[in-house]
C-alpha cells in the first residue's frame, strides 16, 4: 500500500508540542539542537514552556518545522518511508526536507525569515481571514472577484470542498461576507491569524522571499513533493519560483489530495503537532487510511498501521 506523509502547517503549534517524544528520543532531541544553533535561541524553551513567541509567526514557523523534522526522522529511523509527501503551505518546506531536496538546517533559517518577512508584510488589523462553510466554490469566487472593487479580497485556502477560506483587506472581507450570506451562505468562522496569508497582501514577503531563496540549494527530490500552489508533483526547475509565488497564492489542499490518490496513494500519515490535516481528509475522502504522528500513542497506532 503506497503511503504518503502531509506535515502541520502554521496554526497548529501549541505549548509542550513534541516534547513527551524529545524526552524520549535521542533523534528528536539531536534534532531541536539543530534548530537551536542555527537559530540562536533554545528551540525546545520556544516549544515547551509558556510563552508569547510561539505564536509569533517568525518564531512559530521554525518551531513547527522542527518538531515535524524530528518526527519525520524518528520515523524514518524506524525504517518508515513515503512514496510521496505534501504539507500545508509551512508544511511545504517540511516535505522538501522530507524528500531530500532542502538541508534541514538550511529549511530552519528560511522559513525563520519566511516568517519574518510574513510578519512584516501586512501589519496587525490590515486584513483578516474567514473561513467560508458548506458554499458552493464557484460562488465564494465570484463574490470574491465582486468584492475586490474595495480592496484585495481572494480564497486564500482551498482546505476541503466544504471549508474554503478567504482573505485580503478588513474592507473588502467584510463585503465578500455580506455578499456570501445573500447569496445563501449559512456559517462563516472568522479566523484568529496574524495575518491574511495567501493572498497578494503578502506581495513585498514574496519578493523579500524570492532573494533569499536564490542563496538556497536544492538538490534531486528522491519522492514526489505535491505543490500547494498547482496542486500537483513540483518540478525540480520550479522549486524556487513555486515556493515565492506560495506566500501569496492559495493553497489548494483538496486538490493536491487528489494528486496523491492519482498517484496511487491509499494510506497518509499526518507529521506534526495537532490534527487538522486528519480533518481535512476525513471530510475529502474517507477511503484513505489516515494515521499521525504526534506523540508515543499516536506513533505506536502509526507503527501499527504502517508495519
Amino acid at each position: 500500500m503506497k503511503t504518503a506523509f502531509l506535515f502541520s502547517g502554521q496554526g497548529a503549534q501549541y505549548v509542550g508540542m513534541g516534547q513527551e517524544l524529545y524526552e524520549q528520543e535521542a533523534i528528536v532531541r539531536d534534532t531541536f539542537a539543530q534548530a537551536s544553533k542555527v537559530l540562536g535561541y533554545d528551540m525546545a524553551e520556544l516549544c515547551f514552556t509558556e510563552n508569547e513567541k510561539l505564536d509569533q509567526t517568525e518564531y512559530t514557523q521554525p518551531a513547527i518545522l522542527t518538531v515535524s523534522v524530528a518526527f519525520w526522522r524518528l520515523l524514518e529511523s524506524k525504517g518508515y518511508h513515503a512514496d510521496a509527501v505534501a504539507g500545508l503551505s509551512l508544511g511545504e518546506y517540511t516535505a522538501l526536507v522530507a524528500s531530500g531536496a532542502l538541508d534541514f538546517e538550511d529549511a530552519v533559517a528560511l522559513v525563520a525569515k519566511r516568517g519574518a518577512f510574513m510578519a512584516n508584510a501586512a501589519p496587525a488589523g490590515t486584513g483578516k481571514m474567514v473561513a467560508v462553510m458548506n458554499t458552493p466554490v464557484e460562488t465564494i469566487e465570484k463574490v470574491c472577484e465582486e468584492a475586490s472593487s474595495l480592496g484585495i479580497v481572494s480564497p486564500a485556502n482551498y482546505n476541503t470542498p466544504q471549508q474554503i477560506v478567504i482573505g485580503g483587506e478588513v474592507s473588502a472581507v467584510d463585503d465578500a461576507v455580506e455578499r456570501l450570506k445573500e447569496a445563501g451562505a449559512k456559517r462563516m468562522i472568522p479566523l484568529n491569524v496574524s495575518g491574511p496569508f495567501h493572498t497578494a497582501l503578502l506581495k513585498t514577503a514574496a519578493e523579500n522571499l524570492k532573494e533569499v531563496l536564490e542563496t538556497v540549494t536544492f538538490k534531486e527530490m528522491n519522492v514526489p513533493v505535491i505543490s500547494n500552489t498547482t496542486a500537483q508533483v513540483m518540478n525540480q526547475t520550479e522549486i524556487k519560483d513555486l515556493l515565492e509565488r506560495q506566500v501569496m497564492s492559495p493553497v489548494r489542499f483538496y486538490e493536491s489530495v487528489d494528486t496523491l490518490k492519482e498517484l496511487g496513494i491509499e494510506r497518509i500519515v499526518e507529521i506534526g503537532p495537532g490534527k487538522v490535516l486528519s480533518g481535512f481528509i476525513k471530510k475529502i475522502d474517507k477511503t484513505l487510511v489516515m494515521s499521525r504522528v504526534e506523540d508515543s500513542k499516536t506513533l505506536q497506532e502509526t507503527e501499527a498501521v504502517l508495519s
